[in-house]
């Protein structure tokens, strides 16, 4: 209320060398990037279903044994 609060710096800078190829090849990087780690999720679904997979087996084995 009393003290004048603190604004933004204004930030005007205009770049020496533009090459607008080089930032659609970037944009096709970051895009090919994605893909890559959506893959990899796929991956870490084979390790849970094997574990549930080895629980249920041990569970039914389990069962069989006590009765």
């Amino acid at each position: 209320m009393f003290f004048k609060r603190t604004q933004n710096k204004k930030f005007d800078h205009l770049p020496r060398f533009y090459k607008p190829e080089e930032d659609e090849s970037e944009r096709r990087k970051r895009k090919l990037k994605f893909r890559a780690t959506s893959s990899s999720r796929k991956r870490s679904k084979l390790p849970i279903a094997l574990i549930l997979l080895l629980a249920i087996i041990i569970y039914f084995i389990i069962k069989l044994n006590t009765v």
